[in-house]
């Protein structure tokens, strides 16, 4: 069984994700969605919170692709969750140039660490490659409409999170 993860914090779950999640469903038998606690980060859902977004969306997915979702909350170093979790491949998002610097230096990281353990890079879908949980955050704290970026249970948990 091909086992990947797709880490993240998922603050909130994007239709970035979602789009990655779909298309890293073709590559594996079990997708494992890594929810990273990263306390440093400081996020606006709590880690509970997105767990059941993501788990929420991923019931969704799930009939359409066939596969096995499982999401995990983890802590520890991306690379020891891959093992926790039996992985043999990372999966990584890239929407930007800026985003692949940061992705190029995590990959020589992580195969010092475990190289048996393999990094795929999806690019986002060209329709999701401006969409950044960061970026939705603002635009919902400002009054801005998200729709767009992320489902409508996420539009309303940001709007019950940020009033």
């Amino acid at each position: 069984m091909r086992i990947g993860l797709y880490p993240g914090t998922f603050d909130p779950i994007t239709l970035g994700h979602v789009d990655i999640i779909q298309r890293a469903m073709a590559l594996v038998d079990r997708l494992v969605i890594g929810v990273a606690i990263n306390r440093d980060k400081g996020p606006l859902f709590t880690l509970e919170e997105r767990v059941a977004m993501v788990e929420a969306e991923c019931r969704m997915i799930t009939p359409r692709t066939g596969g096995e979702i499982v999401v995990h909350p983890f802590e520890n170093l991306l690379i020891d969750c891959a093992r926790d979790v039996g992985a043999s491949l990372i999966i990584r998002g890239l929407r930007a140039v800026a985003d692949f610097e940061y992705e190029f230096q995590m990959v020589g990281m992580n195969r010092a660490l475990d190289a048996s353990i393999e990094t795929v890079f999806m690019m986002a879908d060209a329709r999701r490659q401006a969409i950044a949980s960061k970026l939705v955050k603002e635009i919902a704290r400002l009054g801005g409409d998200v729709s767009k970026f992320v489902t409508p249970p996420v539009v309303e948990a940001l709007r019950m999170r940020l009033g």
